[in-house]
């Protein structure tokens, strides 16, 4: 279902113009920089489609880019954001491409500092609202209306239910749960929508598990 909510017709409380090409895509730069864990020195940004052509006019540059610092889609700063950035030291790339995409409105953001790189594709698909759909490759669905555990992992037998038993032990429901590998047995994803959010600990306890590489718990959007 798209919609679930008449909030999600009228959409967020914003800094406009547009709900699919701000808020939608300060949505997708501030879940980036959630999955992050901190302020980036470099961003990368790749539109494609409608954001390609139109991210001057409608403001799609400035939205992202806020939503990289950390600004949400009704924060005044936004409109600041490309002085923002340079202030704060984050070096901007912003490039257009002339790929189809799957959805008009995708927009791919690579942000990195000297220890690590991030990558997300998003799409924005209205009223504010949007998807990542790819996590350093692996293809996802996170929209951000839930708290969501990603779980970096080797493919290997027993550690969903591993992962699952440390959740359930916290009293974590887990609402949704999927799980992305690149081949039978190689580096895999799990990316978990949880009713409340994960803690330290919990990552922590997880992050202690057998052939898991990384755990990350960003809060909903």
């Amino acid at each position: 279902m798209k919609y679930r909510s008449v909030f999600d017709i009228i959409g967020p409380i914003m800094i406009g113009p547009s709900s699919s090409h701000t808020a939608g895509a300060a949505r997708i730069g501030l879940l980036a920089r959630n999955l992050f864990g901190n302020k980036p020195t470099r961003a990368d940004i790749l539109f494609y489609g409608s954001f390609a052509k139109t991210y001057k006019g409608h403001g799609t540059d400035i939205a992202i880019v806020g939503g990289i610092l950390g600004f949400d889609t009704f924060d005044k700063r936004m409109t600041e954001s490309l002085s923002i950035a340079k202030e704060q030291h984050v070096d901007i790339t912003i490039r257009t491409s002339d790929d189809i995409p799957n959805h008009p409105n995708t927009a791919r953001v690579t942000i990195s500092d000297e220890t690590k790189t991030v990558s997300v594709c998003g799409i924005s698909i209205g009223g504010g609202k949007m998807e990542i759909t790819e996590v350093d490759g692996f293809p996802v669905r996170i929209t951000g209306d839930m708290p969501t555990l990603l779980v970096w992992h080797e493919d290997r037998y027993g550690l969903v239910a591993a992962v699952s038993e440390i959740l359930a032990a916290h009293k974590i429901n887990i609402g949704y749960m999927d799980m992305a590998r690149k081949s039978r047995g190689a580096q895999a994803l799990m990316v978990i929508e949880t009713d409340q959010a994960a803690s330290e600990v919990i990552c922590q306890e997880l992050c202690a598990l057998s052939y898991i590489n990384n755990v990350s718990s960003i809060a909903a959007l």
